[in-house]
């Protein structure tokens, strides 16, 4: 069985985006810890001649028609919208700058 890993909880909150108070990172970390234990475990399971699925149960094509159908107008689109502005829906900027 390889080596235990080693989590570097400071570099998994940066990359997160997190800021963890020490307790939080000493919780989060044991966390980490059990859930990598548990991939070492399952990585002991033999699946020789089991194919991989996407799936528990065969799906197959589950798509519909793409049939035209009614639409909602504009103004129904943005009635229930926090911010809108210019008959479109004003959203928060995802992509920070650094």
């Amino acid at each position: 069985m390889p080596e235990k890993a080693s989590i570097d909880i400071n570099h998994v909150a940066r990359l997160a985006r997190l800021h963890l108070s020490d307790e939080e990172k000493r919780v989060y970390t044991a966390q980490l810890a059990r859930v990598l234990d548990y991939f070492a475990l399952l990585d002991q399971i033999d699946v020789t001649g089991v194919e991989p699925a996407a799936h528990a149960a065969p799906v197959y094509n589950v798509w519909r028609e793409d049939v035209p159908g009614a639409t909602m107008k504009p103004s129904e689109v943005v009635m229930n919208a926090p911010l809108v502005k210019d008959g479109q829906i004003v959203m928060p900027r995802v992509v920070a700058e650094e």
